[in-house]
């Protein structure tokens, strides 16, 4: 499912370490905000999370407890995350905090370095030695991204040895861990991190130790809406020509991923029955069907499709009948694009946008659902040879750092004519139509990219 070489020669084992302190030290301003703000507060879908465990534990309806006041929120996810939820109930509540965060930083540290792995062997080759001497210079490290910057050329011309990839990787976490979808990981204790990791090491792992196909298996069985890879592995499992050698042997091993990836969610979602059959019956006959168990539906954080849809109050069956024709259309160039960047080898283009067909297409996507940012980042970042692509993956950055969707409340709160209505709410949206425009960049504007650096790469 992912081509490529093999990474070089390891660096020392102290020069990663200290990159990790330096993503660590980044990240405590940021936890240590969130893990002193009152505690009816704190971490609230981590505490939705253990009290689903603990209501298996005790032998209580699991979709009928509900947290403390004054949060009181339902378990909303399948019966096989209560089950895996079990370990959290049993610890501490101090303990489960700690255990999360720090399991939140370094499940983010791995998703960077697999997600940004062609950037970081770009830096590796421009160590001494490497194919490309000047690529620190004239790229991302000593040019335009990060100039003027405490990692500017003449900071970076002495760090080209063992110091170099561990210090961008440490600098790329940071980065994304102030993103406000990730920002919200940390503030709320949610999971998304986890299976955003979980589906992309299935399709980028060089080498796997699993069977292909059963983390995103793994992911869908606990919250659904990873299920688009699903569909992902299915549309890439044949060839897009007869006679293609190449293409046969990569369909071959989508399909098995498939299969399996099918079988794992499949398990795990029956196995449930067995185990806590009434449980199950209410999730998959009940609560299932009731999303307004998620929240309100039409507030600002519900960054879908149907979302911003919910927000124009339309009537109810034109908003279903709207909605399902824009599922429709950008479900479809979607994983059309989707699919023609594996067919392409662009892998992290591919993940990039089934990820984001998840936020879009689900009928409730939180901010915090919108982590996939990270990859999608990564993809536009590329080798990190293209500084035009770089400046784009920055604007990206930024936008998703900042909290633009509330200063379209603040804007609709004025209560300006024309301007706060209109205006107002395309703020109030912009998180999700930024995830459109993203769709568009990484289907369209990216490839036509590659193609013009290519030629003169080609003719020279």
């Amino acid at each position: 499912m992912t081509t490529g070489r093999i990474a070089g020669a390891r660096r020392p084992a102290w020069a990663w370490a200290l990159a990790l302190v330096a993503l660590a030290a980044a990240a405590s301003p940021l936890i240590a905000y969130w893990l002193t703000n009152p505690e009816d507060q704190r971490l609230v879908d981590l505490d939705v999370y253990r009290t689903g465990g603990w209501a298996l534990l005790q032998g209580l309806p699991v979709y009928d407890v509900i947290t403390p006041a004054p949060q009181l929120l339902p378990f909303t996810y399948p019966p096989v995350a209560a089950m895996l939820a079990v370990p959290l109930a049993m610890m501490s509540w101090p303990v489960a905090q700690w255990v999360w965060t720090i399991a939140l930083v370094t499940v983010l540290a791995v998703t960077v370095r697999h997600a940004f792995r062609a950037f970081l062997d770009g830096v590796r080759d421009a160590a001494p030695g490497g194919v490309s001497g000047s690529f620190l210079r004239d790229s991302f490290l000593g040019g335009s991204f990060l100039s003027g910057s405490f990692l500017g050329g003449s900071f970076l011309g002495r760090l080209r040895g063992p110091l170099a990839a561990p210090l961008v990787f440490a600098v790329l976490s940071a980065a994304c861990t102030y993103l406000m979808p990730i920002r919200d990981q940390f503030r709320f204790g949610q999971v998304d991190l986890f299976l955003m990791a979980l589906c992309l090491l299935d399709c980028v792992a060089r080498r796997p130790w699993w069977p292909r196909g059963m983390l995103i298996g793994l992911a869908t069985a606990v919250k659904l809406t990873p299920g688009v890879f699903l569909v992902y592995l299915a549309i890439t499992a044949f060839p897009a020509r007869e006679g293609d050698t190449r293409q046969r042997h990569g369909s071959t091993a989508q399909r098995r991923a498939l299969c399996m990836a099918v079988f794992t969610a499949a398990l795990l979602t029956l196995l449930p029955f067995l185990v806590m059959f009434d449980d199950a019956r209410d999730f998959w006959f009940g609560a299932l069907l009731d999303s307004e168990r998620l929240g309100a539906n039409a507030a600002t954080t519900n960054q879908s499709l149907r979302g911003m849809l919910l927000r124009l109050y339309l009537p109810g069956r034109l908003t279903t009948v709207i909605w399902l024709a824009a599922v429709a259309v950008i479900g479809w160039y979607g994983f059309r694009r989707a699919r023609r960047a594996h067919l392409d080898g662009d892998m992290m283009t591919a993940v990039a946008l089934t990820g984001l067909m998840a936020v879009l297409l689900s009928p409730v996507a939180w901010i915090h659902h919108i982590a996939w940012v990270v990859v999608v980042l990564a993809a536009l970042a590329g080798s990190g040879r293209d500084r035009v692509r770089l400046l784009v993956a920055a604007g990206v950055w930024l936008y998703y750092v900042l909290p633009i969707p509330w200063w379209g409340v603040t804007l609709k709160a004025l209560e300006i004519p024309v301007l706060s209505p209109v205006v107002g709410k395309i703020v109030q949206n912009a998180f999700g139509l930024g995830a459109i425009g993203l769709v568009w960049l990484l289907g369209s504007w990216l490839p036509r990219r590659r193609a013009a650096v290519a030629v003169p790469a080609a003719a020279s």
